[in-house]
């Protein structure tokens, strides 16, 4: 899923040259990777904001684009944070990427 606060974050990211200094990626090479991810995310609109109070206010976006587009997990490396939700949503697993891997192995 995409939304336009992630969208936001991921173009920013993909575009601080100094984030990627003695990568084997440039610019144009990043622009392409950024493209091909979004290529297969579907643009997902929130309505509503949950505001689940995450330790880190910027990762409540995610939540709520996990919600409003009816995930059923969140893959992140940030598994602290996010289970620390002030507003629990039990339908929505918070997962390491090595756990997603093993279930669909």
């Amino acid at each position: 899923m995409m939304g336009t606060s992630l969208f936001a974050e991921y173009e920013s990211l993909m575009s601080r040259d100094a984030l990627y200094k003695g990568s084997v990626l440039g610019r144009d090479e990043r622009d392409a990777l950024l493209n091909a991810f979004l290529s297969v995310c579907s643009w997902t609109r929130v309505f509503f904001l949950w505001r689940p109070n995450l330790r880190d206010e910027g990762d409540n976006h995610v939540v709520e684009l996990a919600i409003a587009g009816m995930a059923d997990a969140i893959v992140t490396k940030n598994l602290r944070d996010f289970r620390r939700m002030e507003i629990q949503f039990p339908e929505l697993r918070i997962l390491a990427p090595e756990t997603l891997i093993k279930e669909i192995l």
